[in-house]
């Protein structure tokens, strides 16, 4: 994607820019529940994160997830992807309170022991 080749000519700032057009064409699109729209805000706020954007990144990750429980299922790839996500996001973020990192940890215990009973203990992630 055009947002990928600029990230990976060191212009993130202008890959952000891209994701943040492909976002907001998606919801004008397919309005926020589609399954697309939720995946390029995951991808945007990957984006997010890597400017040093956490507020913003923890905020759209906040709403993506019970969109992504609501249309894809709790357990599916991609929203536990999503809390994964919000969890490193909580953990990143260089004013992290006791309690992001206590929200982080119950995240990630959670999506551990889901991913364990959903796709087996040989899973990778």
């Amino acid at each position: 994607s055009l947002s990928s080749c600029l990230d990976d000519l060191g212009r993130r700032d202008e890959a952000l820019v891209v994701e943040r057009e492909v976002y907001a064409r998606h919801i004008a699109l397919l309005g926020v529940s589609h399954e697309t729209t939720i995946l390029s805000g995951t991808r945007l706020s990957s984006g997010l994160g890597e400017v040093g954007l956490w507020d913003e990144e923890k905020s759209l990750l906040r709403r993506l997830l019970p969109m992504a429980r609501r249309l894809l299922g709790p357990n599916h790839e991609k929203t536990l992807g999503i809390e994964q996500n919000l969890a490193a996001a909580l953990m990143n973020h260089p004013k992290h309170a006791r309690e992001d990192l206590l929200e982080a940890e119950t995240i990630l215990q959670d999506v551990v022991q889901r991913r364990r009973r959903v796709f087996g203990p040989a899973h990778p992630n």
